[in-house]
C-alpha cells in the first residue's frame, strides 16, 4: 500500500502580488502595491544598501572558508539579505533577536564579531557570543524551536511592563512544525509582543512550498490565529523595513503579534553537503538571480543621486576589510579547554558535576606528565 497521500487534483489558489515599494527595475512601486506604506527616507535606504553589501561580502567569503574546509559547514543567505537586513534594522537596543542557523548576516549587522558567529561552524563552540550582550539567542538549528522562545520572552517583558520586543527568524519549512503553530497561537492569545519574520526561500532544504501547505501565502495563516499577516516582496529591502518597523510598533505599543512572509529565494545550496541540481531547475536559480535586493535598491538610490561612486567605493572597501578579518580570524588556531564542558550548565555545581571535572582534570594532567616524559625521551 503506498504512503503517498497527496492529491494531484488538489491545487493552491494562486498567491497575491507581494506588498513591495521598489519593483525589479529599481524604480518606487505603484502605489497599488504598496499596501499603504512609505517609502523609507533615502538615507534610511542608502544605510540598509551599506548593510546588505558588507554582509554579501562576509556570506561569500565564509562560504569559500568552507570549500576550503576551514569550516565543518554554512548555511548560506546568499539573495535573502533584504530580509534579514530589514528585520535587524527594525529593532530597538533593548529588543531581542530569535534567529536560525542561516541568519549569520543578521548576527552580524546586530554586532557580533566574525569570529563569535562563526565558533558553532567551525566546532570551537555551541555558540560564541555573549547572549545578554547582544540580545540574540543562540542560532537554531531545530526548526521553529526558538519561535516559542520568543514568545515567552516577549510575555515576560508584557508582564514587566518593559518595552521590549521579540523578533524571530523563520524559515518556510518552519512554519510546517508544531512549534511554529504554538508559538503562533500562543503569542496571539497571550497578545505577546513578538514579530515573526518568515524567510520564505522556497524550499525546505529540497521540499518546495507546495509540497508543504495548500494555503496561498504563510501570511495568509495569520487571520487562524487572529493577528495580521503580511505578504511582502522578500528581494524588496524598503518594503520589508518598512513592514517589519511597523510591525514593532505596534508590537510595542500593545497591539500583540504581527506574522510577516518576506518572499525570497535561496540562492546558494541549503548548505555545503547539499546538491540542489537535483531538486530545482537553473532557470529558476537564474531567474532569481536577476531579482537580485542588492541591484535592485543600488538601482534606485543611484537614481535618487544618493550612491555616488565616492559613496560606493567607500562601502566596497569596508566590505573588503570585513573579509580580511574574517579570513584571518580563521587562521587563528582556537585555544579548547575540555574543562569548558563542566562551565555554564548550573549556576550551583552539583556534587556529581564537580566530581567529574575533577576526575577529568586529573586525567588531563596525567596526560600532559605523561607527554612531557615522552618528549624527554624522546630528546635523549
Amino acid at each position: 500500500m503506498s504512503l503517498n497521500v497527496e492529491n494531484p487534483s488538489l491545487t493552491a489558489e494562486l498567491a497575491p502580488p507581494p506588498l513591495r515599494l521598489i519593483d525589479d527595475q529599481g524604480r518606487a512601486a505603484p502605489q497599488n502595491e504598496s499596501g499603504g506604506f512609505a517609502l523609507p527616507p533615502v538615507e534610511t535606504l542608502l544605510d540598509l544598501y551599506r548593510q546588505m553589501v558588507v554582509a554579501r561580502r562576509f556570506d561569500v567569503q565564509v562560504t569559500a572558508l568552507t570549500r576550503q574546509g576551514r569550516l565543518a559547514t554554512y548555511p548560506s543567505a546568499l539573495g535573502q539579505e533584504a530580509c534579514e537586513i530589514a528585520a535587524v534594522a527594525s529593532l530597538a537596543p533593548q529588543d531581542w533577536l530569535f534567529p536560525t542557523y542561516r541568519d549569520s548576516i543578521a548576527l552580524l549587522t546586530r554586532g557580533v564579531e566574525p569570529k563569535d558567529i562563526l565558533a558553532s561552524f567551525r566546532g570551537d563552540w555551541h555558540s560564541g557570543y555573549d547572549y545578554q550582550q547582544h540580545r540574540i539567542a543562540p542560532q537554531a538549528t531545530p526548526l521553529a524551536t526558538q519561535a516559542l522562545h520568543a514568545v515567552g520572552l516577549a510575555t515576560a517583558a508584557k508582564l514587566k511592563r518593559d518595552d521590549t520586543v521579540a523578533l524571530t527568524l523563520l524559515g518556510d519549512g518552519a512554519t510546517s512544525e508544531g512549534d511554529a503553530h504554538e508559538a503562533f497561537n500562543f503569542a496571539a492569545v497571550w497578545q505577546a509582543p513578538v514579530v515573526f519574520v518568515v524567510q520564505n526561500n522556497q524550499f525546505a532544504i529540497s521540499v518546495p512550498l507546495d509540497k508543504q501547505m495548500a494555503c496561498r501565502t504563510i501570511a495568509d495563516k495569520a487571520i487562524g490565529y487572529g493577528m495580521p499577516g503580511y505578504y511582502v516582496d522578500g528581494n524588496d529591502v524598503a518594503a520589508m523595513y518598512a513592514v517589519v518597523s511597523a510591525a514593532m510598533d505596534r508590537a510595542r505599543s500593545g497591539g500583540g503579534p504581527t506574522l510577516i512572509e518576506g518572499l525570497t529565494y535561496r540562492i546558494e545550496a541549503h548548505t555545503n553537503s547539499d546538491d540542489p541540481t537535483r531538486y530545482r531547475k537553473t532557470a529558476d536559480v537564474d531567474l532569481w538571480r536577476s531579482r537580485d535586493p542588492i541591484e535592485r535598491l543600488e538601482k534606485y538610490l543611484v537614481a535618487q543621486g544618493a550612491l555616488t561612486e565616492e559613496v560606493r567605493a567607500l562601502i566596497l572597501a569596508a566590505a573588503e576589510d570585513l573579509a580580511t578579518t574574517t579570513r584571518e580570524c580563521m587562521t587563528e588556531q582556537a585555544v579548547i579547554d575540555p574543562l569548558e564542558l563542566f562551565e555554564h550548565v548550573y549556576s550551583t555545581p552539583r556534587a556529581a558535576l564537580a566530581e567529574q571535572r575533577t576526575f577529568l582534570a586529573a586525567e588531563l594532567d596525567g596526560d600532559a606528565a605523561a607527554s612531557a616524559i615522552a618528549n624527554k625521551e624522546s630528546i635523549r
